[in-house]
């Protein structure tokens, strides 16, 4: 089995990645590979997770993600600091068995009908910094609305507790492979009317923004892409998918508790 750790350098972190590799080197065709990994286990939280996806994200469909937060529990970190021992024992006394989440397909297609592609595991905003966007929103090719705010955000039912739910969309189970787009700071008059409120598109739907600014900015799971004469960008469920080890896999609702309601002691 090749496997590979990523991680933040947090103190409590590197402590429990020196425990991992120990752990891990004991094992009967254990191969450290950062190359072309079998298994990815994470150390830290959301973002190494999500780093860590791109990283590898040309080899998704040959991978699985593990994940070991050092913190307070994310979405894509099952493990805790203290489990270390039993994750490793449970990777080799079990047949592999993944959960698969949706990815989001990015398209973007340039004045001179380029074609560029993005993955992103939460979402892809579209917005401008210090004017409004303007942009006409297509479903399947037909026209919806025409949009003026300061953004637009796409995200996968993974993503639809990150950015996605600070913007009052509504939070997705990850099994349901649908798009969800919020607006960001809509307005609303009598040239632009938008329906102001999140929509869920299903799987074999696309989602297009055609802006009408000549400078605008995208982001692909936070990180910013400045853009210039871009005709249009397609938003789709990829047909490629990542994968969680099941074991350990914490209850999707569960997490959602814990991150924004809290556990059953907290309640009177």
């Amino acid at each position: 089995m090749r496997i590979t750790i990523a991680h933040n350098n947090n103190a409590e972190t590197l402590e429990v990645v020196a425990h991992l590799k120990n752990a891990l080197e004991v094992k009967e065709g254990v191969v450290f590979d950062a190359k072309y990994p079998d298994v990815v286990i994470t150390v830290g939280g959301d973002g190494t997770l999500i780093n860590a996806f791109h990283r590898y994200e040309n080899q998704i469909s040959s991978i699985r993600f593990i994940g070991i937060h050092t913190g307070h529990l994310g979405f894509y970190t099952d493990w805790q600091a203290q489990d270390v021992d039993k994750m490793v024992d449970a990777l080799f006394l079990r047949e592999p068995e993944s959960a698969k989440y949706p990815l989001l397909e990015v398209e973007l297609v340039t004045e001179a009908n380029e074609k560029k592609h993005y993955l992103a595991l939460n979402e892809s905003a579209v917005k401008r910094i210090s004017h409004t966007l303007e942009a006409n929103v297509y479903i399947d090719g037909q026209l919806f609305e025409n949009f003026r705010g300061d953004g637009l955000c796409i995200s996968t039912p993974t993503g639809s507790t990150a950015y996605n739910k600070s913007l009052g969309g509504a939070v997705i189970h990850p099994r349901l492979k649908a798009l969800q787009m919020a607006e960001i700071a809509s307005i609303n008059n009598r040239v632009f009317r938008t329906l102001s409120s999140p929509i869920v598109i299903a799987p074999d739907q696309w989602i297009t923004i055609v802006p009408n600014s000549a400078h605008f900015v995208m982001t692909v799971d936070g990180s910013k892409l400045d853009l210039h004469n871009a005709k249009k960008i397609n938003y789709r469920i990829s047909n490629k998918e990542i994968r969680f080890d099941r074991f350990g896999h914490t209850h999707f609702w569960s997490r959602v508790q814990s991150a924004f309601i809290g556990g059953k002691d907290d309640f009177i």
